[in-house]
C-alpha cells in the first residue's frame, strides 16, 4: 500500500500541475471511516479557490486522472470534494512488511542529537505522583525520537541546589538526628515541613535558612558534607521507582553540577549590557515592551544564584557538550513565565541556538487530596502505584480462571504500574488530568489493562494454531480484516505524529483503536480454524497486530504479558 500511495500521490500532483499550472502537494490519508475508501485526500477543498474552481470540479480532474492507476478498485468523490480510493486486497496487504519494519527501531539518523530534560525532583523529598507527570512524559517522548532513530540525550536535572538546602539544613540542627545518614526521606521531608510551620512562628527562621544557604554556597565544609548526604539518601529511594516505571537517564545533573559554570555566564551578561543592576542590588535582564515580560532576577540581592542563573549555565554546558539541534524541557504549566523568560534571555546574549521548547502539561487531581510539598500532605508516588497492585491483584483473584498466568504477582505489577502510567498518557498533556482509579483498571475501556490482555489474546491465539502465518494475497478482504489492516498500517505514521507534536497521548489513543479493531476482528473472523491462505493471512495480521501493540506500548513504557 506504502508505494501505490507514493504513486497516487505523485501521478496526482503531476496531474493538477498539467491541469492548473502550478505544483501542488497533495497527501492520502489512510482512511478508517466507513464507506469512505481506503485511501482519502481532501487537496481539491484547499486548491479550489487558489485555481478559481469549485472544489467537485477539482476532485473530478483528480477521478477522471487516477481512476486507471493499476490496484484501484474505486475511485468517487464525496461530499464537498473529497476523493476516496478504494484498493485492492494485494495493494493493502503488501503494506505489511513495511509496518514490521516499522515495529523495529529506525538506524540512527545521521543529525545533531536531541536533549530532553524531564523528572527533575527536589532532593530531600519523596517523589509525589505529581512527579510522574514530567517523568513519564519525558520518558515516552525520549522513547519515539529514539524509535525514529534520533539520537536522545535524556536528562534528570534534579533541584539540589538553592535556599531549601539552607533550610533543610537549620531544621536538620535544631530537630533532626545528630547523625545525618540515619535518617530516611520521610524523616527529610518532615523536617522541611517542621521548618515551614515554625516558620509561622518565628520569620527569623527565614534568614537563618538564606544563610545557611549562602555558606553552601561559599564551601562551608559541614554543610557540603549534609548537603551530599542527603542527596545520596534521595537518589536510592528514587532509582526503585525510576525502574518500576522503566524510565531511564543518560545523565543525572544535579543544579549543583552547573555551580561553576555560572560565572562566565554572568561576566558575558554584563559585558553585553544584559544583565543590569535593579532595585536593592540584584541583578536583572530586561525584555523588549512588546514581549509583555517582566524583569527575571539572574542575582538575587544577597548575591546568590537562582533558577535562571542555574538554567543559563545549564543551556550553555548542553549547547557546547552535545550541540543539539533541540533541547526540550518537559515542565509544568507553573513555569510557563520563567521558560519565556530563560529563552528571551538566551536570545538576548546572542548565542547560536538550537530549537528550545517547553513542553507543558497541567495539573492532576486526584481524590481531591492537596499535592503541595511545604503543607506536608505530599502523595506519595510509591504509595499510589503500590495501591494500583494492591488493586490489580484483587481484579485477579476476583477474574479467577478467567486470568491466565503464572505469577500473579508479576501480573499485577505490570497492570497496577502500567494502568497508572498509561493513565496519564492517554490524556492530553496540555489539559488538566483526573487520576480515576476504575477507569484506569478498567479490561473494557482506553486502559492499560485493556491493551494488556488485547495483546495477551493476540498471543494466544499464535500459540493455539502453532504458527505466525505468512503474508500470503487472499483474493477478498472481510470488512473487520480490511479496517484492522488498515490500522496496523498507520502505526508508523502515527509515532512520528505524536512525536512531532510531543504529545503520547495520540500514540495511546491510536493503540486504544487497535486494540478494538482486532477485538472485533476476533469477535467476527475465524482465526485458527480458518484453512489455507486464509488462516495464513488472518494469523499473519494477528502477529503484527501483537507486534505493532508491544512496540507502541513499550515507547509508551509500558510492559505487557505474554499470557493473562
Amino acid at each position: 500500500m506504502y508505494d501505490l500511495r507514493d504513486t497516487l500521490q505523485g501521478t496526482a500532483e503531476a496531474i493538477l500541475k498539467k491541469k492548473y499550472g502550478s505544483s501542488t502537494t497533495v497527501h492520502f490519508q489512510v482512511s478508517l471511516e466507513d464507506g469512505h475508501g481506503d485511501l482519502t485526500t481532501s487537496v481539491a477543498l484547499q486548491l479550489a479557490k487558489k485555481v478559481g474552481s469549485t472544489p467537485r470540479d477539482v476532485a473530478q480532474v483528480l477521478v477522471d486522472g487516477l481512476k486507471s492507476v493499476k490496484g484501484i478498485t474505486n475511485i468517487a468523490i464525496a461530499g464537498p470534494g473529497f476523493v476516496n480510493v478504494t484498493l485492492d486486497p494485494e495493494s493493502l496487504i503488501s503494506g505489511i512488511k513495511t509496518a514490521r519494519k516499522a515495529c523495529v527501531p529506525m538506524r540512527k539518523r545521521k543529525a545533531q542529537p536531541v536533549v530532553i530534560d524531564y523528572s527533575a525532583p527536589n532532593i530531600a523529598k519523596p517523589l509525589g505522583i505529581h512527579h510522574i507527570l514530567s517523568t513519564i512524559i519525558g520518558q515516552s517522548n525520549a522513547n519515539m525520537y529514539r524509535h525514529l532513530g534520533y539520537e536522545v540525550v535524556s536528562v534528570n536535572h534534579i533541584g539540589d541546589w538553592g535556599t531549601q538546602f539552607g533550610k533543610l539544613a537549620v531544621a536538620q540542627k535544631k530537630w533532626g538526628k545528630k547523625d545525618v545518614s540515619e535518617q530516611t526521606i520521610d524523616e527529610l521531608l518532615a523536617l522541611y515541613v517542621r521548618f515551614h510551620e515554625e516558620l509561622d512562628k518565628d520569620k527569623s527562621l527565614e534568614d537563618e535558612g538564606r544563610l545557611a544557604f549562602k555558606k553552601l554556597e561559599e564551601g562551608d565544609e559541614e554543610l557540603r558534607t549534609f548537603w551530599k548526604t542527603v542527596i545520596t539518601i534521595t537518589m536510592k529511594s528514587m532509582e526503585n521507582l525510576y525502574e518500576r516505571l522503566d524510565v531511564h537517564f543518560d545523565f543525572t545533573h544535579g543544579e549543583s553540577f552547573y555551580e561553576d559554570k555560572m560565572k562566565s555566564i554572568l561576566e558575558e551578561g554584563n559585558e553585553k549590557g544584559v544583565f543590569k543592576r535593579g532595585e536593592e542590588g540584584a541583578l536583572i535582564v530586561e525584555f523588549p515592551e512588546e514581549s509583555k515580560l517582566p524583569p527575571a532576577i539572574v542575582i538575587k540581592k544577597d548575591g546568590a544564584t537562582n533558577y535562571l542563573t542555574r538554567d543559563l549555565a545549564t543551556a550553555r554546558y548542553r549547547i557546547d557538550t552535545w550541540n543539539p539541534q533541540e533541547i526540550l524541557y518537559v515542565v509544568d504549566i507553573a513555569q510557563q513565565l520563567h521558560f519565556k523568560q530563560l529563552f528571551a534571555t538566551l536570545g538576548q546574549l546572542g548565542w547560536k541556538l538550537p530549537h528550545l521548547e517547553h513542553i507543558i502539561f497541567g495539573r492532576m487531581s486526584f481524590a481531591d487530596k492537596s499535592m503541595s510539598t511545604r503543607k506536608g500532605n505530599i502523595l506519595r508516588l510509591e504509595e499510589v502505584l503500590d495501591e494500583a497492585v494492591k488493586r490489580a491483584s484483587a481484579i485477579i483473584e476476583e477474574r479467577g480462571e478467567k486470568i491466565q498466568t503464572d505469577d500473579p504477582k508479576a501480573l499485577a505489577e505490570m497492570m497496577g504500574v502500567g494502568s497508572v502510567v498509561y493513565g496519564v498518557l492517554s490524556q492530553n498533556r496540555k489539559m488538566d488530568m483526573v487520576f480515576d482509579w476504575d477507569k484506569m483498571l478498567s479490561f473494557e475501556g482506553n486502559s492499560a489493562p485493556y491493551l494488556q490482555y488485547t495483546y495477551a489474546r493476540a498471543k494466544s491465539v499464535l500459540r493455539k494454531a502453532g504458527s505466525e502465518g505468512a503474508d500470503v494475497v487472499v483474493e477478498s478482504l472481510t470488512e473487520k480484516e480490511r479496517k484492522l489492516l488498515k490500522q496496523v498500517l498507520l502505526f508508523s505514521e502515527m509515532v512520528e505524529a505524536a512525536r512531532r507534536e510531543h504529545l503520547p497521548h495520540t500514540l495511546a489513543h491510536y493503540l486504544y483503536e487497535l486494540c478494538q479493531a482486532f477485538n472485533s476482528f476476533y469477535a467476527t473472523d475465524d482465526i485458527a480454524s480458518a484453512a489455507g491462505a486464509t488462516r495464513d493471512f488472518r494469523l499473519a495480521l494477528t502477529s503484527l497486530t501483537a507486534e505493532v501493540l508491544k512496540t507502541g506500548a513499550n515507547i509508551l513504557t509500558l510492559r505487557v504479558p505474554e499470557r493473562m
